[in-house]
Formats: structure tokens, C-alpha cells, sequence
């Protein structure tokens, strides 16, 4: 277990490189014995200092919670991150490509609570009866700590990007807001352009069998500390496609088809 000074200088090196635009190196490489509880801190101590400067929490994402994506980052297992007011932006938007490190866009689907969701024994089926309604969403995903070392090759772990609040950085909502029942989730699918051209496509039942489950994760994974999910919430399920890297003159365009679509500028 690391120290709380530990925990503390390194949550200060993420805060710094995301302030300063500049990535470190993965925290596992000075730290090989970091646990997950060890990289969770870190990520607690990290939201907490934007939390005291004024930013609120608007929900949470899930990360890695598709085949596509673990593979894409050579990660076994899901992971979660805070999602902050700040970090919501219009469908339409121009977004500046130089204020994020390494970004990338995944298409995902958002959950917006309308009841409380707690425990470790949270169904597929207590999700959609929380859910006020379901509504396409791109992520905007960077990369605090190098994903591959420049000097040494080393490749970050899960544990760098828990640290790293799951890589979260935005996230944009757009297309049409449905009730959960609406449709069978499982196949709801995007198709993914990048300046005119399909990048990527996917189903969300890429996202454990179904993305309520990727919601059902997080609530177990909170449930030992007590933390619940809660109304007015916005819940990133995971993505079901791999990232799509993006940089200053790019636009994104997700089509989900009867659900609509989504569309950025990058500056």
C-alpha cells in the first residue's frame, strides 16, 4: 500500500500534467508494488483537489467494458472514473484539441438516473427501472501518464489508468433521449466518421452483453464503500467501439441511426 504522501504527490503529478499539458510517466513504473485500492486513492485525491477548486460531479463512467476497447489497450478488466461539470460539452461543439493529451473519441451510451441505485446485488433490471432515459454519447478520452514510455517501452497498466480517472476528459451528449424500454439496448449501434470516413462501428451489446451491465458493475464496485448512484446522474456505460485518436482540424461524426447523431469540431 502506498503512503498518503504517496497517494498525495501523485495525484499532484496527474493534476499538473493535465494543468501543464505535458504527460508523465505511468505512475506503475515508480510505484511496480501500487495496488488497485492504491490507484483508486489516487484518483479520489485527484478529483477531490478539482472538487475543492469549485467542480462538481455529475456521474460516472465505465471504462474497458468491452472486448474491443480491453484489447485496445491491453486491459483485462473494467474500471470507473468521475465525470465533472466542466467536462460536458455541446453536441456541435468546437473543442480544442491542444487542452487534452493524446485525445481519442469512443462512442458510448449514457444512463440518466431517476431513482437511487445501490448495493452489490443490482440487476440489469433494477438499472432500467432507475434509468429516467438512455441517450448517445461520445467520449472524450486522454492520457494523463504515457500510454507507451518513450524511452523505455514500458506500457501503462489498468492501475495508471484507474489513477488517471479512467482517462476521462469529456464527454458529449446528442441524437435522441429514449426510456430504457424503448428498445432492446443490445442493439443499439453507431457508426463512427472521422472527417467523412467510417472509422469504427459497433453494436453497445459489445458492452458486457448489454450495456445496463456495465452500470451494474459500478454499483457493486461501489457498494462496499457505501457510495450509491444517484438521481440526475449521467452514467457512461462503456464503449463499444475502440478510441478513434483526433487532433486540431478533425470532425467526428457518430450516426446511431434511429437514435440520431452526435458531431464535433476539433480546433
Amino acid at each position: 500500500m502506498l503512503t498518503p504522501e504517496q497517494i498525495n504527490n501523485a495525484a499532484t503529478q496527474l493534476y499538473t500534467a493535465e494543468r501543464e499539458r505535458a504527460q508523465i510517466p505511468a505512475l506503475t513504473l515508480a510505484h511496480p508494488d501500487m495496488t488497485m485500492d492504491d490507484a483508486y486513492n489516487i484518483q479520489k485525491a485527484w478529483v477531490d483537489r478539482k472538487i475543492a477548486e469549485g467542480a462538481k460531479v455529475r456521474g460516472y463512467k465505465i471504462g474497458l467494458t468491452s472486448r474491443a476497447m480491453q484489447m485496445a489497450v491491453n486491459i483485462d478488466q473494467p474500471d470507473y472514473g468521475v465525470l465533472l461539470d466542466d467536462m460536458f460539452f455541446e453536441d456541435g461543439a468546437e473543442i480544442r484539441a491542444a487542452d487534452f493529451l493524446d485525445p481519442r473519441i469512443e462512442v458510448e451510451l449514457a444512463f440518466v438516473l431517476k431513482d437511487r441505485l445501490e448495493g452489490d446485488n443490482i440487476t440489469i433490471f433494477d438499472v432500467l427501472n432507475a434509468t429516467d432515459y438512455v441517450i448517445p454519447s461520445l467520449e472524450l478520452i486522454a492520457a494523463r501518464c504515457h500510454r507507451t514510455d518513450p524511452e523505455t517501452g514500458y506500457t501503462r497498466k489498468v492501475l495508471d489508468t484507474i489513477s488517471d480517472n479512467a482517462a476521462n476528459a469529456g464527454i458529449i451528449l446528442g441524437g435522441r433521449p429514449i426510456k430504457p424500454m424503448e428498445m432492446d439496448l443490445r442493439w443499439a449501434g453507431a457508426l463512427l466518421y472521422l472527417n467523412g470516413q467510417i472509422e469504427e462501428t459497433g453494436l453497445a451489446a459489445g458492452v458486457l452483453g448489454n450495456p445496463a451491465n456495465g452500470i451494474c458493475w459500478v454499483c457493486k464496485r461501489f457498494a462496499p464503500h457505501g457510495v450509491a448512484l444517484e438521481p440526475g446522474q449521467v452514467v457512461l456505460s462503456g464503449s463499444f467501439t475502440r478510441p478513434v485518436p483526433v487532433k486540431a482540424g478533425d470532425t467526428v461524426h457518430a450516426d446511431y441511426g434511429p437514435l440520431g447523431g452526435i458531431s464535433v469540431r476539433f480546433v
